[in-house]
C-alpha cells in the first residue's frame, strides 16, 4: 500500500504493511513523529522537488523493525523524537554515514552525529516551571538548585528513567562528573512532592493543582498546553524558566533524521535531509511542534519566540548519548522513582 502521509503504522501494526521498495521519485520515512506535525514539511518538500513521500508512523519498535528487515527493508530514513531512540539506531548499526556540506553548514556540529550517521532537525529545551503565586520569578534559575533544601517537597518530576530525564541527567554527568551528579540527583529526589509519575504535562497540572511548586518538563509540551484551548488556562497560572540561562545554557534533546543503511531511495532521502535543514523547512517545522529550530541561522516564530532567547548548552549531544548507560545506573542507586 502506498498512503502518502497516512498512518500506516501503530506500536501494535507496525511491522504488517510494508512499503513497495525503490520507486522513482519516492522516499520512504520511518517516523516516531505524528503526522499532522510531519505533514505540512513533506506536503512542501513535495510541492518543491516533485518527490512523494510514504511515511510509516509507530509510537514504539522501529528498530527493531529495521534490524528485523535489515537490507531488504524499505525504509529510506527514520525520523525520531529523541537523542536516546536515534542513538539506539546508531548503536545497532541501522543508519549510514552521509557527508554532506549543506547538512553541515545547516545544522551545528553538537547537534549532529560525528560521522553524520544523525542530525537535528528541531530541539526543545528541559525547563523548568514554577507557579506563579508561589514562587517568586527568579528564585530558581539553574538545575543545580533544584536539589537545593528550601525545595524539599515542592518538586514534581516524570520517572528518572524516561529518556527525556535520562538526557538531563547525562548533561549533568558530563558537566559534573559521576559523583557530583549522583549527589545532585539525590538532593533532586530529596525535594520530590510525590513519586514520579505521568508525563511533562502532568507536572504542569500538578503545579497548578499545588501538588508542587516547581516542575521539569519539555518546552514543546508547554507550548503544545498553550495552543490548546482546556489546556491553556493551566499551562498559564506557571512561569517557564531557561535554566542556566546564564550560565553554560539551557540542556536540549531534538527531533532527529537518520539515513538507514538499506536506503533503497538514498539521493532522494538525502535531498529530503537537506530540505529539512533549510531555512524553509526549519521555519515550518519549529513552528507547527512548538520547537526551537536546529539551523541556527533560523528564529523561532510565534509563541515560541514570546519566550524570549534560548542560550542552548553546546555540550555535544552525542556525549550525553554515551552518557546514558551512566545515567540510568544513578537513577538505580539513589532509588529515584520508588
Amino acid at each position: 500500500m502506498k498512503l502518502r502521509l497516512a498512518a500506516l503504522a501503530t506500536a501494535c501494526t507496525v511491522a504488517l504493511t510494508p512499503f513497495a521498495a525503490a520507486a522513482s521519485g519516492e522516499v520512504n520515512i520511518y517516523s516516531y513523529r505524528q503526522e499532522f506535525l510531519l505533514k505540512p514539511l513533506l506536503d512542501a518538500f513535495t510541492d518543491e522537488t516533485g518527490i512523494e513521500t510514504n511515511v510509516v508512523f509507530a509510537k514504539k519498535g522501529l528498530a527493531e523493525r529495521l534490524d528485523r528487515e535489515g537490507r531488504n527493508s524499505p525504509a529510506d530514513v527514520v525520523m525520531t523524537v529523541d537523542i536516546s531512540r536515534i542513538s539506539e539506531l546508531v548503536e545497532r548499526d541501522l543508519t549510514a554515514p552521509v557527508d554532506n556540506e549543506t547538512l553541515e553548514e545547516n545544522i551545528p556540529e553538537n547537534l549532529r552525529h560525528p560521522d553524520g550517521k544523525w542530525f537535528a532537525l528541531t530541539t526543545r529545551g528541559r525547563m523548568i516551571f514554577t507557579s506563579r503565586d508561589r514562587v517568586e520569578e527568579g528564585e530558581i534559575t539553574t538545575y543545580e538548585e533544584l536539589a537545593d533544601p528550601e525545595w524539599e517537597g515542592r518538586i514534581c518530576t516524570r520517572s528518572g528513567k524516561h529518556p527525556y530525564n535520562i538526557a538531563l541527567f547525562s548533561s549533568m554527568i558530563a558537566h559534573h562528573g559521576e559523583e557530583q551528579a549522583e549527589e545532585w540527583l539525590q538532593g533532586l529526589k530529596n525535594n520530590l512532592a510525590r513519586k514520579p509519575q505521568g508525563g511533562d504535562r502532568d507536572q504542569i497540572r500538578a503545579v497548578t493543582e499545588g501538588v508542587c511548586d516547581v516542575a521539569i518538563g519539555n518546552s514543546y509540551y508547554y507550548g503544545v498546553m498553550l495552543q490548546d484551548e482546556e489546556q491553556r488556562p493551566i499551562a498559564e497560572q506557571v512561569r517557564i524558566v531557561f535554566p542556566n540561562d546564564e550560565g553554560r545554557g539551557t540542556h536540549v534533546n531534538i527531533s532527529g533524521i537518520a539515513l538507514t543503511n538499506s536506503a533503497p531511495n538514498r539521493e532522494n532521502a538525502i535531498e529530503l535531509m537537506e530540505f529539512l535543514s533549510s531555512d524553509e523547512a526549519q521555519q515550518i517545522y519549529a513552528e507547527a511542534n512548538s520547537e526551537f529550530p536546529a539551523n541556527p541561522e533560523v528564529s523561532p516564530t510565534g509563541i515560541v519566540a514570546e519566550w524570549g532567547e534560548l542560550n542552548a548548552d553546546t555540550l555535544s549531544l552525542q556525549e550525553i548519548a554515551d552518557n546514558a548507560d551512566k545515567a540510568v545506573r544513578m537513577v538505580d542507586r539513589v532509588d529515584y522513582d520508588n
